[in-house]
This record gives structure tokens, sequence and C-alpha cells, in this order.
């Protein structure tokens, strides 16, 4: 049931916001191929990702996607690319599927995912 909502949201969005959809589905990939014990599930209008617990999700907005982590402050920043000033979380907006590896989305999945207890 997950995966069809999942592929439900996935679809809706490669109809509706064909970029943010090339940019989900390759963030999407970054996270399953991050460990075995990766799952997904629709959540607060994007896709959460959970090890042993949530870590991160990604949602499409009007101008932008942005990968969020659940205790992003607690992460190292090694290339200064998180965002936001909330007690726990942090984002990385990214607005074309080259910002993905500009901004060292998967470096970040990996902090995310270690500290995640995965």
């Amino acid at each position: 049931m997950t995966g069809n909502r999942v592929q439900a949201l996935l679809d809706e969005m490669r109809d509706h916001q064909p970029d943010h959809f090339a940019i989900v589905s390759r963030v999407r990939e970054i996270l399953l191929e991050a460990g075995p014990s990766i799952s997904e599930e629709v959540k607060y209008g994007g896709i959460l990702f959970s090890a042993r617990t949530p870590f991160c999700g990604v949602f499409s907005y009007a101008g932008h996607v942005t990968l969020e982590f659940s205790e992003g402050a607690a992460l190292p920043d090694p290339h200064g690319m998180l965002q936001g000033q909330g007690k726990l979380r942090r984002h990385i907006k990214l607005t074309s599927v080259s910002d993905i590896k500009d901004r060292h989305v998967a470096a970040y999945v990996e902090l995310a995912r270690q500290a995640a207890g995965d």
C-alpha cells in the first residue's frame, strides 16, 4: 500500500511538475540506495524516508524541491549547504537535477542515515 501511495504521488508530480519529478526521482534513488533497511512513505505531502527512525524527506514546493533532515541541526555541515534556523530541522533547496551533485546530496544523506542509527 505504501508503494502505491508513493507511486501515485510521483505520477501526479510527473504530470504536473516534470522538472520537480526529475529531481525527486533522483534524490529518491540516492536515498533508497543508502542502505537495505531504508523505507519510504507518503507523509506531510512528500516522501518520508526512515531507517530505524524517520531521518529525512523530499518535498516539492512551487519553485523548488527540498530535502529536509529531521535532525539536521545536529548534522555536520562540511559543505555549508544546510539551511534553516529551527531547533531541529535543516534542509537543502534543489531547483535542478545538477543541484543534487553540486550540493553534495549523497554525502548529506549518508550523514543523516548514520545519525538515524542504521
